[in-house]
């Protein structure tokens, strides 16, 4: 059994997988509310024997997360805890970029779309929106842009009249009042950067790349985007069982 984990700034996610790459459980954490008791309650959940782990990685953008859940998986397993960054990943990828700064979780999830033939542009709807550029075996780099959720609490926390907004699709572009109006602006604000983004990135590399798109928002966003596209949840888990591999 592996156990495979994604620490990202607002959720920690962490599975139990067995060496086909099947999700026997997984796990929910906030990230920066983790302390020994909800791991001990989680993780009695998840594990029901730390003996029959073999593997642990993470990717994490959280590094205080990652260490206090590494020590507490190191005394339930006596197992190494990997950050993706502690492997040599260059055997996996060429890295084109500052690698002590571009995030694990980007990496991991452009090392699961490798397949040193295609170009890819990897769309993550996190608590960043960020768009990762691979060009056949290489990882380009890519762009940050704000992220929807933390953009529209925002909007709400400081605009007084505004209130808290759950995001929809929404037909019309002209709002006729002031949730419509926030709801318009912020999917077809998105929505034009993002094909904005992509057809940048298309011009400045002369490539052409086949778009995936994975994240909390995806759903929303998936028919709205004019580049043809594919819908990936598991990208990431996809990358870290690839990564794996790399531990002996």
């Amino acid at each position: 059994m592996y156990i495979l984990g994604d620490i990202g700034n607002s959720d920690t996610k962490v599975f139990l997988v067995n060496s086909k790459q099947k999700i026997i459980k997984n796990i929910i954490l906030p990230s920066k509310k983790i302390n020994n008791k909800i791991l001990n309650l989680k993780f009695k959940y998840l594990i029901k024997n730390f003996n029959s782990i073999e593997k642990i990685l993470f990717c994490s953008v959280v590094p205080e997360t990652f260490n206090f859940i590494k020590n507490f998986l190191k005394k339930k397993t006596n197992k190494r805890c990997y950050e993706v960054k502690d492997l040599k990943l260059k055997s996996l990828i060429n890295i084109k970029v500052n690698f002590r700064q571009v995030g694990s979780d980007r990496l991991t999830n452009a090392i699961s779309m490798l397949n040193n033939k295609d170009n890819f542009i990897i769309l993550d709807f996190g608590t960043a929106t960020t768009f990762d550029v691979v060009i056949k075996n290489n990882y380009r780099g890519g762009v940050i842009a704000p992220g929807l959720k933390i953009s529209l609490n925002t909007l709400s926390h400081k605009a007084t009249l505004i209130p808290k907004i759950n995001l929809k699709k929404i037909k019309k572009t002209i709002g006729v009042d002031t949730i419509s109006a926030v709801r318009s602006g912020f999917f077809w604000g998105y929505a034009g950067l993002i094909d904005n983004i992509i057809n940048l990135i298309k011009k400045e590399t002369g490539k052409s790349f086949k778009l995936v798109i994975t994240g909390g928002f995806s759903d929303l966003f998936k028919s709205s985007i004019k580049t043809k596209l594919t819908l990936n949840k598991n990208i990431t888990l996809k990358g870290l069982y690839k990564i794996s591999k790399l531990i002996k």
